[in-house]
């Protein structure tokens, strides 16, 4: 059984950082791909960052250039999205995603999902 938990979100000011961490257990995921999205309220889920099993990353051109780092520690069966310098509209539900195969920007492209956790940034 697949599952993904996240975990880190939480209350911060504009310019803080903050780490979210994604722990996947099930099946062969050291070798999945493991994406981060995010929804804010009223929008669809966005892209933000992927990561294959070898640690090739993809970054959104728009929200997480240049601010997020994704990374993954396949010891600890963990993914990791270290965001920095956090904006108000950084705020959202983040969510950890797997996929086999290949990074993808795509929500339909993953097919396992954890709950989410919340991040709040302040102005």
């Amino acid at each position: 059984q697949v599952q993904l938990v996240e975990s880190g979100g939480r209350l911060v000011q504009a310019g803080d950082s903050l780490r979210l961490s994604c722990a996947f257990s099930g099946r062969v995921l050291s070798s999945a791909a493991l994406g981060w999205f995010r929804q804010a309220p009223g929008k669809e889920h966005e892209f933000v960052a992927a990561i294959t099993g070898r640690g090739d990353t993809t970054y959104s051109t728009d929200s997480a250039k240049g601010r997020f780092t994704i990374s993954r520690d396949n010891a600890k069966n963990t993914v990791y999205l270290q965001m920095n310098n956090l904006k108000p509209e950084d705020t959202a539900v983040y969510y950890c995603a797997a996929r086999f195969g290949s990074t993808s920007n795509f929500r339909n492209d993953y097919m396992y999902w954890g709950q989410g956790t919340q991040v709040t940034v302040s102005s």
